[in-house]
């Protein structure tokens, strides 16, 4: 009788989690009410199995409890009750499955007049791509993709010269206009998944998969990978923001084109270094940093990356914690740069320099067996000799200084850097430095990048 007891209760349980549970459907966003549907439809059907099921296992363990009077009939065969099972199963099959395969068709079947969106996934980072006004993506070639050429454009198809690359860590659509999302991967199986939309695709190396949504309301939406992709997984984030049609024009018209992307910034290197001029007390006439200060290297470092952060401190993405004393100062430094122009000026000035050769040290106690062992991790997006990826927006580290680089893991792991929304490679960072468990790991990784560069004469200090 226990046995029953629980059976039973364990129906009503389950019933009643199911229906006052809080952990249900994301509010929905988008036209796929009909993707509910067929969900509900599934755990109608399931959950109607469910009761069924284990009410009638209560009753066989309850009518059939022991009676050593009774005796068991045994029946190899009953051409009813099968027949009866083979057709309720299958009419419940049909159930989940239908309905599924009717949203399935409607999902992949984009309206024509859909705007296109390209995704591109790799380990662990999403990169966009839209058409430019010619209303067609140029081809691609994975032959193609290097630094300056991350997704592969041809760049003899003329299709491809205005098609605009999307170099942030956000994506801006229209309301209420379809859009039909192009994926592919350049690694391994990846899955593109906005829960609000109600959309989730596999991205497959290799070919190309695509659906389409329609954006019922402005706000902001993280994009996650929905597929088991490497260590890393849990970092393949983004955001697509949903805006007005007046905003996403004004959005769109800030974007680069690939034509764009691939000539060389005109950056004046003359008023560039007479810009540089107040940064040398803290960042030396070279750029070759000072600890002294909390200044670290910066010549050698790409253009792309210092002008990212420059703009960052600019914003406040970076530097606006209170515990950030040298993230504050740079924040307050970069804010005598007037405009984009002064900051191209000075950047062009400090790719100019040669890297110097710096002395580095770092602390007695590091292990660089184990630093190399835990670098492993963050060679996927920073190079295996520290060079750094354009690709994956991951700056070079070779040729800094220890000091600065365990300075950035502990403010990543404290909250002092990456936590702002619009920084999504610094929170990516912040869950990369979780897998640094104590300060000895982060010496050893900080020691090990520190032997990366070539230049580096390394010496011990307490």
């Amino acid at each position: 009788m226990a046995i029953v007891i629980i059976i039973v209760l364990l129906v009503i349980g389950s019933l009643i989690f199911h229906f006052v549970s809080p952990w249900w459907f994301t509010p929905l966003a988008s036209n796929w009410s009909s993707i509910d549907d067929t969900v509900n439809i599934a755990l109608w059907v399931t959950g109607a199995v469910f009761v069924a099921v284990n009410l009638f296992l209560a009753f066989v363990v309850f009518k059939y409890r022991y009676n050593k009077t009774r005796r068991a009939d045994y029946q190899p065969e009953n051409s009813k009750l099968e027949s009866l099972l083979t057709i309720i199963t299958s009419i419940g099959v049909a159930a989940m499955l239908a309905p599924g395969l009717y949203v399935w068709g409607q999902f992949i079947d984009a309206p024509k007049e859909s705007a296109v969106v390209e995704v591109v996934g790799q380990q662990w980072h999403w990169s966009f791509r839209l058409p430019g006004p010619d209303k067609k993506l140029g081809k691609t070639a994975i032959a193609l993709i290097n630094e300056h050429n991350p997704l592969g454009i041809n760049p003899d198809d003329s299709a491809g010269q205005d098609d605009l690359l999307i170099t942030t860590s956000e994506l801006h659509i229209p309301v209420d206009i379809p859009i039909k999302m192009v994926l592919r991967s350049k690694d391994v199986l990846h899955n593109f998944a906005v829960p609000q939309f109600r959309v989730k695709m596999d991205l497959v190396p290799g070919s190309e998969t695509s659906l389409w949504f329609k954006a019922t309301k402005t706000g902001r939406f993280e994009i996650l990978c929905e597929e088991l992709c490497g260590v890393a997984h849990y970092t393949m984030r983004s955001h697509i923001i949903v805006d007005s049609q007046a905003d996403y024009q004004h959005w769109l018209a800030q974007q680069r084109s690939f034509a764009q992307s691939l000539a060389k910034p005109l950056g004046d290197i003359e008023k560039g270094r007479r810009l540089y001029a107040a940064c040398t007390a803290c960042h030396g006439e070279q750029g070759q940093g000072n600890e002294t200060m909390n200044a670290p290297a910066i010549a050698g470092l790409s253009a792309w990356y210092l002008t990212r952060q420059l703009t960052y401190f600019q914003a406040k993405v970076r530097g606006s914690n209170l515990n950030d004393a040298p993230g504050q100062q740079m924040q307050a430094m970069a804010g005598t740069l007037p405009d984009q122009e002064a900051i191209t000026n000075v950047i062009s000035y400090l790719t100019s320099l040669s890297v110097p050769a710096i002395e580095k040290q770092h602390s007695k106690t590091a292990d660089l067996a184990k630093g190399k062992q835990l670098y492993r991790t963050c060679a996927y997006c920073h190079g295996s000799e520290g060079q750094g990826n354009y690709a994956m927006n991951a700056p070079k580290i070779s040729g800094q200084y220890p000091w600065y680089i365990k300075r950035q893991i502990s403010a990543y792991q404290q909250g002092f850097r990456g936590k702002h929304q619009q920084d999504l490679y610094g929170n990516q960072m912040r869950l990369m430095s979780s897998l640094l468990h104590d300060e000895q790991a982060i010496d050893d990784v900080s020691a090990y990048i520190s032997t990366l560069s070539s230049i580096s004469t390394l010496s011990s200090k307490k």
